[in-house]
């Protein structure tokens, strides 16, 4: 059984609201979490316990050695609609968390048990001695065929998880709150350090994790309600927060993912593909009801970028690029990667959704952060409630009917001299008018002149593209605007992008 003192001098259990049984069965309610949190939140933090060194020095290779037996997940062999595996702690996980299970109104903590899990014989001798415990849990369930489970969400690292849809693979990834993201003093990362996971019916189609979040600055209890059987894998998420410190740069509904290069950069990476990214663009409904796309970018430079708002209806980051081709990639398939969109599930008020761009020349790091950022601080003793949906999808439903961004494309054009050339292609759409001629564009680059916008139908996407160039001269950097218009009316997505010399 996992024992780990989470308050100075005092055990887990004397934490527990309400007495334990003699058989280690606690009753479990929301109530009683909450009642919890509240607790741990009053006491001063206290540093989380390390497995053994030797847990904590495996290799990549070593650690990959080991691996849960899925055929023995908890709960095989029952008729729940969910299965549950467990990941060892060790190499880029030093902290064990404690997983509870819930069944019929009951918590039981679950004991580690390294028989659960296969190795080759190339996997090291471990000491089983000390604080061990697993450090996150995978969820299956059928998906596609009866009998057959399959995974769809990992809980595993600080406070980070990941959900796909069917047909999808894994791509950008979500967390419980950014604290401190790109400041100069050091990002902090909350830890989901406790699990409870309840059992669900036979046929349920959502299933329901809790968990305990813990920092120095902040303490947080999450409710998580999943249904993984449509066409987007759907995840209801109530949390309420209660800080040891005021949050000033606190991020709500944080996504994190991979942006390396695309037609924007080409000429900066010697590569046979034409692009790699997990996520290509982050997009906005705001209060005023603008449906905003701002292509993503690899800075050569920390970029950071705020979207003032009152009254968010929904944000995300999209992976457009859907056909193979846009890739080239037949490994890492980044053209089956998942798209992510964020639904208040109340008025978060004003604010500003904020996206951060970090240089990156590897592909294996994730380097693009977006979150709500609420215009106050969150204060010390305070509580907060937030809750949304998050939809994980392969193309995110049409918020607002207008013309989305397909692509965009920068670079010199002919004759090759200094002048960029923008292009941005956009979908078809029943807003267009059947003549281009028609419509009314709008291009602003902050301190550019550029040329007038052309509008030429796209033969491969059956769209209007619009193209521009400029002259860049002497200017380290421009936000650019550009839209389409008709009737009076914006007919296109609004196209949002900070160029850079």
């Amino acid at each position: 059984m996992i024992r780990r003192e989470v308050l100075q001098g005092l055990g887990a259990l004397a934490l527990w609201p309400g007495m334990a049984r003699a058989d280690g069965d606690t009753p479990f309610s929301e109530a009683m979490l909450d009642a919890l949190a509240r607790e741990v939140a009053a006491q001063p933090y206290a540093k989380r316990p390390t497995v053994p060194q030797a847990w904590r020095d495996l290799s990549y290779d070593e650690y990959r050695s080991i691996w849960f037996r899925s055929k023995d997940a908890i709960w095989s062999d029952t008729d729940a609609s969910l299965e549950l595996d467990l990941f060892l702690p060790g190499l880029y996980f030093p902290h064990p968390v404690e997983v509870n299970l819930v069944e019929d109104g009951m918590a039981r903590p679950l004991p580690f048990d390294f028989s659960l899990f296969d190795k080759t014989d190339k996997a090291p001798d471990l000491p089983l001695e000390g604080d061990l415990g697993y450090s996150g849990l995978r969820l299956r369930a059928e998906l596609n065929k009866p009998g057959i489970f399959q995974e769809y969400a990992v809980f595993q690292g600080a406070s980070y998880f990941r959900v796909i849809a069917r047909d999808l693979v894994y791509g950008l990834s979500a967390r419980g709150l950014a604290v401190n993201t790109a400041a100069p003093e050091g990002e902090e990362f909350p830890d989901f350090t406790r699990f409870w996971v309840e059992k669900p019916k036979p046929g349920a189609r959502l299933h329901r994790i809790h968990a305990l979040m813990e920092s120095p600055s902040v303490t947080g209890m999450y409710h998580f309600t999943l249904d993984p059987y449509g066409e987007s894998a759907d995840v209801d998420l109530r949390c309420t927060l209660w800080p040891r410190a005021d949050l000033a740069n606190v991020g709500i509904a944080p996504l994190t993912s991979m942006f390396y290069f695309d037609a924007k950069m080409r000429d900066r990476f010697n590569d046979f593909r034409p692009a790699v990214h997990d996520s290509d663009g982050l997009t906005i409904l705001n209060g005023n009801g603008e449906m905003l796309w701002r292509p993503l970018g690899n800075p050569r430079s920390l970029q950071v970028s705020s979207f003032v708002d009152d009254g968010l209806q929904g944000f995300g980051l999209a992976q457009r690029s859907r056909r193979y081709s846009d890739f080239h990639d037949l490994e890492a398939q980044y053209h089956h990667r998942p798209s992510l969109w964020i639904t208040p599930g109340e008025d978060w008020g004003r604010g500003a959704v904020t996206l951060v761009e970090i240089p990156t020349d590897k592909e294996i790091f994730d380097n693009i952060v977006a979150y709500w950022r609420p215009r106050e601080p969150l204060a010390a003793g305070s509580e907060h409630a937030f809750s949304y949906r998050m939809s994980w999808t392969g193309d995110i439903p049409e918020q607002k009917p207008v013309a989305r961004v397909l692509e965009t494309r920068i670079g010199r054009g002919f004759p090759l001299n200094a002048r960029q050339v923008v292009t941005i292609d956009f979908a078809p759409h029943a807003a267009l008018p059947e003549d281009y001629d028609d419509l009314v564009i709008f291009v602003r680059a902050a301190g550019l002149e550029t040329s007038e916008g052309l509008v030429q139908r796209n033969p491969e996407t059956g769209g209007p593209r619009l193209a521009f160039s400029f002259d860049p001269g002497d200017v380290d950097g421009s936000e650019m605007r550009a839209q389409l218009f008709h009737e009076g009316r914006g007919v296109s997505e609004v196209w949002l992008y900070r160029w850079t010399a």
